[in-house]
């Protein structure tokens, strides 16, 4: 942001060199970008009046003056038709030095002597040579033998700032002012904002409905009379240093203001507000719009348009429309001065690509009651200028006013996170530069103005201290403090073991953003009231592929899986564990998990091994799955619940072949994904151990057929409650569906090994238990014994 010095002078009085003042709010924490000096490497550079002109004797382009410099008359060769006798110029004397160091001295040209130069605006580096034509002619009555750089106010220069969006009092000339008055410790001097009001009522003239609150403030004024002219030299000279063309007197106005104070203003004509009433509204989808830069654009309801009866006239924080302009023949103007939502602002500017100097402080979240103070400003300088007058009374619609901001914070705190040593006066006077109203006791009672929205804490006063004190005067000191071992959390130990496990079985970890696509849910198969579409929106995206957090971490596994399947990489076994964020009431739920990720020469069994692997290093025991025939991320029949403890705890399988074809991949894919937190509450510490049996073991093998939709799990659980005195372990051999075996059923066979620890089984009760077991399957699952 560039702040032309002699502006900010004008309200603070700081009698130093600005690269002095530049380097010193630069050491405050206001980075100063560029020094812009002006005329600095203007010297001996005056005033000169031509009180004669006759042709140069030996050139016909050439012509001698004669030109009083006020304590001589000097003469000076020319090759310049537009001057004139009795014109005042610039005059650069003999040793004077000009812009890019060019020296001036005195010389014979054709044989006439000529003792310096007249000087054109190029020369003097105030305008460019397409601009330029001639010598510059000064005002009538400009005094004689006065060093140019008075006359022309170029002393001074352009302070160019790099603002940071935390700072959205800093984005105006005034707020500026307050920086270097708390940084110099002198007054800042107030705003003059006072002008009459004609006793008339602004409601004859506007009305004014707010729709949506996105705007949070909306304010305006009317002014009528208005001449349409230019503005003033000095207006316009500030508005180019700052960057801004000039370009009537009314629009320069809201520009002025915009710089001056931080806060955009726009300016309506009011011939062309159909109905003479403004609707702060959504735009429609598909709603077009000519703005001011004449270019017709498309909207939609996400942006915010102010708008009459007809249609908008403005998109909200943006820019005005074309139609409502100020003109020439404009003679009743509506000043608006309003605050939008900053993050709804951004978003429009940036999908209509569209940023603007208004658009860049509104995305900043300005302070609401900046409004009043910028509005009164503008009818000031109405006034003031003698342009218009201002009808009586305003409109301002504020429904939830932003109150100043209460905190207590102990001064010896400050002192010692700091490192310094002040008493709580010197920092309450410090703060109170800042415009911070401050109760000095025990504790620093600080009142917040609203525009510093970036103060909520302690850490943030204890900032502001150390700024203005001077971080250059803050002495260096060794660190100081006990050495504490560094060691992880139980969270993060079984979290190694768990990668520990899964690296030693050949697979690879990856980190993958927490942001993803809405579109991801699609290409997973979740239907449109899943609770897994319930997510965090993030306010500001990079764009619509990273516009939400992840409540789910299968398709970051499955575009990691589907990069490696593109480039020719077939055998893929990868892992990540992080984090998925879900809304609640206040912060997100959070919960850690862990996802896997399979294509090759791999089948359900192996991610189901994988899995049990984890499982049995943890110690968790209290294990059970269920088949899951409804997930509709997964192929029907090949997907299975994880149970702990009787609590679902994830989910695996076989990818359905829709989600594969979407990820464009067309091997079988096998992912998992299960929630962490459950299973380090189920983790044991202990391990028991026992001794090798003494006894022998007898072994059967059992073979039946059981319907296809019977899980294995059901059997073995049948196997175990039967057998529970003395099944020591119950395997499964072979599952098999073929010729031999009818329609619609399976042959499942198990080997089970019955021992005792106390003694020797007889077979007489190997055959009792085995039997009842059979039995069990039959009456419980229809099984046949084959």
């Amino acid at each position: 942001m560039k702040v032309p010095y002699n502006w900010l002078l004008e309200y603070v009085d700081i009698e130093k060199d600005i690269r002095e003042v530049a380097d010193a709010l630069t050491m405050s924490g206001s980075k100063v970008e560029e020094v812009i000096e002006y005329g600095k490497e203007i010297d001996k550079v005056v005033t000169g009046l031509i009180e004669k002109i006759e042709r140069h004797p030996n050139a016909d382009k050439l012509r001698v003056c004669q030109v009083n410099v006020g304590e001589e008359v000097i003469q000076i060769v020319t090759g310049a038709e537009n001057v004139q006798e009795g014109d005042t110029v610039p005059v650069a004397l003999h040793g004077s030095t000009l812009p890019g160091g060019v020296k001036i001295k005195k010389g014979k040209l054709r044989g006439v002597d000529s003792n310096g130069m007249l000087c054109s605006e190029a020369e003097l580096g105030i305008a460019d040579d397409d601009s330029v034509h001639g010598i510059m002619i000064l005002p009538k009555g400009t005094p004689i033998g006065v060093d140019i750089k008075e006359i022309l106010g170029l002393k001074g220069g352009i302070l160019d700032f790099e603002i940071t969006s935390n700072r959205a009092d800093c984005f105006g000339i005034y707020g500026i002012a307050r920086e270097a008055s708390a940084k110099f410790r002198v007054p800042l001097k107030g705003i003059e904002t006072s002008f009459k009001e004609k006793d008339e009522n602004i409601k004859d003239y506007i009305d004014v409905e707010v729709k949506d609150d996105l705007c949070r403030r909306y304010a305006a004024r009317v002014v009528k009379n208005v001449k349409i002219g230019q503005s003033p030299e000095w207006m316009q000279q500030r508005l180019m240093d700052a960057g801004v063309r000039p370009i009537n007197n009314i629009v320069d106005i809201t520009n002025y203001v915009m710089l001056e104070l931080g806060q955009p203003m726009h300016a309506f004509d009011h011939r062309f507000i159909n109905g003479k009433r403004i609707i702060v509204r959504r735009a429609e989808d598909g709603e077009k719009f000519t703005t001011l830069d004449g270019v017709e654009r498309t909207l939609d309801s996400s942006m915010l348009v102010i708008a009459d009866e007809k249609g908008a006239v403005a998109v909200a924080g943006v820019m005005g429309g074309l139609d409502s302009e100020i003109k020439d023949d404009t003679t009743t103007v509506v000043f608006e001065c309003a605050n939008f939502n900053g993050p709804n602002v951004r978003l429009t500017a940036k999908k209509l690509g569209l940023r603007t100097e208004s658009s860049s402080r509104f995305e900043k979240d300005l302070d609401p009651n900046l409004v009043d103070l910028a509005l009164d400003r503008a009818c000031h300088l109405v006034e003031a200028l003698e342009i218009g007058e201002v009808v009586g009374g305003k409109i301002d619609i504020y429904k939830n006013p932003v109150k100043p901001y209460t905190l207590e914070v102990d001064p010896n705190w400050i002192n010692d996170f700091i490192g310094i040593n002040i008493s709580k006066e010197a920092m309450a006077n410090m703060l109170g530069y800042l415009g911070m109203k401050v109760e000095v006791g025990d504790k620093l009672k600080i009142e917040v103005p609203t525009f510093r929205q970036d103060i909520r804490i302690k850490e943030d006063v204890a900032e502001e201290i150390a700024r203005l004190y001077g971080y250059d005067k803050i002495k260096a000191e060794k660190i100081k403090g006990e050495a504490v071992e560094a060691v992880l959390t139980r969270e993060q130990r079984l979290t190694n073991i768990i990668r520990n496990v899964l690296v030693n079985r050949g697979f690879f970890e990856i980190n993958t953003y927490s942001f993803i696509s809405p579109k991801a849910f699609d290409k997973i198969r979740l239907p449109e009231d899943s609770p897994l579409r319930n997510t965090v929106k993030i306010l500001n995206p990079l764009g619509e592929d990273f516009s939400i957090m992840r409540t789910t971490l299968i398709p970051s596994i499955m575009e990691t899986l589907k990069i490696n399947y593109a480039r020719d990489n077939k055998e893929v076994k990868i892992f990540e564990v992080a984090k998925t964020y879900h809304p609640a009431e206040n912060m997100p739920y959070e919960p850690v998990k862990l996802s896997i990720g399979m294509i090759g020469k791999v089948d359900f069994y192996d991610l189901k091994g994988v899995i049990e692997n984890i499982l049995y290093v943890l110690g968790i025991d209290k294990v059970d799955y269920e088949r899951d025939e409804k997930n509709p991320i997964f192929h029907p029949g090949r997907c299975a619940k994880l149970l702990v403890r009787r609590k679902s705890v994830g989910y695996f399988g076989e990818v359905h072949p829709e989600v594969a074809e979407n990820y464009e991949i067309e091997d079988r894919i096998y992912v998992a994904e299960i929630e962490l937190m459950p299973l380090f509450e189920a983790y044991k510490t202990e391990r028991k151990y026992k001794p090798l049996p003494k006894y022998p073991a007898v072994d059967r093998d059992i073979a039946i057929l059981v319907k296809d939709e019977v899980a294995v799990a059901e059997i073995e659980n049948i196997i175990w409650k039967i057998g529970k005195e003395i099944v020591e372990q119950v395997k499964l051999f072979d599952v098999y569906k073929g010729k031999q075996v009818p329609e619609g059923m399976k042959s499942v066979a198990y080997s089970i090994i019955y021992r005792r620890e106390d003694r020797t089984l007889t077979d007489e009760e190997v055959n009792k238990v085995h039997e009842s077991i059979i039995k069990s399957l039959s009456e419980k699952l229809g099984a046949q014994l084959r």
